[in-house]
C-alpha cells in the first residue's frame, strides 16, 4: 500500500508540474515498462531492481546493465512493482538494488537472497540513501505528502544498513567516500553513453547544420525540478552576460522556475519542456556553450555526476560547469571545459566562449574525444569490479 501510495504521489506531482497531457505521457510511460517486464521470468547472472523510469533508472540501471552484458554478463532490469519479484532468488546470482523502497516484495526477495548465499549489492547515484541530507535537497520541501514518504527511511537506507549488504557501487569520488562511512566496499561506476545514444549522437553530428553565427545560445537541461538553486548560482553572471551581449540567448530545458530578474530579457530566454531522451540530444546539439551550475559545497550538489558534460561532449558542444569535486575531476579546465567557482569566473568563462569561436570549436572537439574514451559502455573498463562479479557467479 506504500508504494502504491508513493506512485500515486508521483503521479499528481508529474501532471501538476507537466501538464495533463505531457505528465500524463510519462506516467503511460512507466506503465508501459512494467507490462513490458512483468512476465518476463528468464534467468541469468545479475538482476538489477530499479526503483522508477528516469534518468537515474536508466544510467544506473539499464545503462549499467548494458556495460556488464558487452563484458559477458547476462543482465535483467526489473521494476521493484513487479508482484513476482521473490521468485526471482531463484533465477539470478547477483542483485543490484537500485533506489529501491523497502517493500513486504523486496523483503521477501531479500530473504530469500540471503537464505541462498548469494550476492547483494547497493546501488545509488545521490544522497537521498540518508535522510540526514534531505536538507539540502532544494524540492524536497515542495514534494506532494506521499512522495515524500519515499524519503522517510531514505531510498534503500534499509539495505544499504544491513549488514548482509557488504558491497555498493556508485558514481563519484564523493559518493563512494560517503558510503565507505558504512563499512562498505565500494566500486565506482561512471555514468556512461549506451550504444543506443552513442548512435543518435553519431547521426546529429553527421548531419548538416545552418547556424546563425551572429546568435550565440547558452543551453542549460535541468534534468529534474531540483535544480532550482543550482541555477540561480548563476543568475547574476548570465545577466551581465546578457547586458553586455545582445547577440545571447539563454535556452532553458526542463522543470525550472528562473527568477524574476531574468525577465527582463524574456524575450530572448527560451524555455522548453522535458523531451525524449534521442530529443533531449536533439537539443543539446543546437546551442554553442552548455551551462552546469552547481551549488558548490552542497553535499547532494557535490555527489551528482558529471553527465552534463558528457552529454554535450559527445555532440562537441563545450562545457562551463561548477568546480565540484566531480566536475573538477572530469573536466581538464581552460582544455575540454571549464569550471567556475566565483560569479566573476562564471562570467569570464562564458565570455571566452562566446567572444572566441575557434576556442568552442576545439574545446567542443577535445570533450568529445574523453567523452568516447571514458564515458561510453563501448570502452568501458572496470577489471577490479568485473572481476568481483565473476567471483560471486
Amino acid at each position: 500500500m506504500k508504494l502504491f501510495l508513493i506512485k500515486i504521489g508521483k503521479a499528481i506531482n508529474a501532471i501538476k508540474r507537466d501538464g495533463f497531457i505531457r505528465g500524463g505521457r510519462r506516467i503511460l510511460s512507466y506503465a508501459a515498462v512494467f507490462l513490458k517486464t512483468i512476465f518476463q521470468f528468464r534467468s541469468g547472472d545479475i538482476l538489477f531492481i530499479t526503483g522508477g523510469v528516469g534518468d537515474s533508472s536508466h544510467y544506473r540501471s539499464y545503462t549499467h546493465a548494458e556495460e556488464l552484458e558487452l563484458h559477458g554478463f547476462e543482465c535483467m532490469v526489473m521494476l521493484q512493482d513487479n508482484p513476482f519479484l521473490p521468485i526471482f532468488a531463484d533465477k539470478y546470482k547477483i542483485f543490484i538494488f537500485q533506489k529501491v523502497l523497502y517493500t513486504p516484495s523486496v523483503s521477501k526477495l531479500i530473504n530469500k537472497i540471503k537464505t541462498q548465499k548469494k550476492e547483494m549489492i547497493f546501488e545509488t547515484d545521490d544522497l537521498v540513501f540518508d535522510k540526514k541530507f534531505l536538507e539540502h535537497m532544494d524540492h524536497f520541501k515542495n514534494m506532494q505528502y506521499f512522495e515524500k514518504k519515499q524519503y522517510e527511511n531514505g531510498v534503500g537506507g534499509e539495505i544499504l544498513n544491513d549488514p548482509y549488504t557488504k558491497v555498493c557501487t556508485t558514481t563519484t569520488t564523493y559518493l563512494a567516500n560517503e558510503l565507505e562511512k558504512y563499512n562498505k566496499k565500494v566500486f565506482i561506476v561512471p555514468n556512461k553513453l549506451s550504444q543506443t545514444e552513442l548512435e543518435i549522437a553519431e547521426k546529429i553530428i553527421q548531419e548538416p547544420r545552418t547556424r546563425n553565427r551572429e546568435i550565440i545560445k547558452l543551453g542549460y537541461f535541468s534534468g529534474t525540478i531540483s535544480h532550482n538553486k543550482d541555477f540561480a548560482t548563476i543568475t547574476d553572471a548570465l545577466l551581465q552576460i546578457m547586458e553586455k551581449y545582445p547577440q545571447v540567448e539563454l535556452y532553458l530545458v526542463g522543470p525550472l522556475d528562473i527568477e524574476n530578474k531574468l525577465n527582463k530579457f524574456k524575450n530572448r530566454v527560451n524555455k522548453f519542456p522535458m523531451v525524449s531522451r534521442a530529443r533531449h540530444y536533439e537539443n543539446v546539439a543546437k546551442i554553442d556553450v552548455n551551462l552546469a551550475p552547481s551549488e558548490i559545497g552542497n553535499p547532494f550538489c557535490e555527489g551528482k555526476s558529471e553527465l552534463k558534460f558528457f552529454e554535450a561532449g559527445i555532440l562537441r558542444v563545450p562545457t562551463v560547469a561548477a568546480a565540484t569535486q566531480t566536475f573538477r575531476e572530469a573536466i581538464e579546465n581552460g582544455v575540454d571545459g571549464f569550471t567556475a567557482s566565483t560569479n566573476q569566473e562564471w562570467f569570464d568563462k562564458i565570455e571566452k566562449l562566446i567572444l572566441d569561436e575557434n576556442l568552442r570549436r576545439e574545446m567542443g572537439e577535445k570533450a568529445r574525444a574523453k567523452a568516447l574514451q571514458k564515458y561510453t559502455v563501448k570502452n568501458s573498463n572496470n577489471e577490479e569490479y568485473y572481476d568481483y562479479l565473476k567471483n560471486k557467479l
